[in-house]
């Protein structure tokens, strides 16, 4: 007796899946050009469901990122039918997806300026933008005239005390649209791809725009 093949049973969007991970690929290799993600750093994702993200996979050249580099992991960072392994820091990502329902997608880069910015900034916990026409880039900011808070968590290989810190700063009702982490890089997320990568491109003008205050002003 012939037996059909047994069909595999997944509990995302195997489309779904497939769509984002090329979205994520293309915008990888494009933040990589430009130097955003050296020697293998930086992660991305983007959510699939209310229980789901596709994420890259640890340790990937994010300049040669292919479909097949993405992975997907549960909300409780578990990878999902796969024996592939996700960078340490996705439960920053999933963080971001439980808090925020409306969120579809989250990058992390290193560029140099980022890096930089996060300890010069790190004693005060933040940086503090004011009358930049580049704030109206990020969504909820509809004027220069307006104070938008990028805060600087301490940089800690223990993703739960990273976590808790987080939650502590949006548990005080403090608006959160993106964040350094000291001598590391830059969270920014966005409702889709597009939104994710306009405030990460916002954010590292405005933190470029800071540091050449800076150094005029020596």
């Amino acid at each position: 007796m012939n037996r059909s093949p047994a069909i595999e049973t997944l509990p995302y969007d195997k489309s779904l899946l497939a769509a984002h991970a090329q979205t994520i690929a293309d915008n990888a290799r494009e933040l990589a050009a430009l130097g955003w993600t050296p020697a293998t750093s930086s992660n991305f994702s983007m959510r699939l469901d209310d229980r789901h993200a596709a994420v890259t996979v640890s340790g990937r050249d994010k300049g040669r990122l292919g479909a097949d580099d993405i992975m997907v992991v549960d909300f409780d960072n578990r990878p999902v039918a796969t024996e592939a392994r996700p960078s340490a820091e996705t439960a920053l990502h999933t963080q971001i997806y439980r808090r925020f329902p409306t969120v579809g997608a989250v990058l992390h880069t290193h560029s140099r300026v980022q890096s930089v910015a996060s300890r010069l900034f790190a004693g005060a916990g933040k940086v503090r933008f004011e009358g930049w026409e580049l704030q109206k880039a990020i969504s909820g900011y509809s004027t220069h005239e307006s104070v938008l808070d990028l805060p600087v968590f301490p940089n800690t290989q223990d993703m739960a005390e990273l976590v808790a810190r987080i939650d502590a700063w949006l548990d005080a009702g403090k608006p959160l649209h993106g964040y350094l982490i000291d001598g590391h890089g830059i969270y920014a997320w966005g409702i889709d791809m597009a939104e994710a990568r306009r405030h990460l491109e916002a954010f590292e003008f405005l933190l470029n725009c800071e540091l050449d205050l800076r150094r005029l002003h020596a």
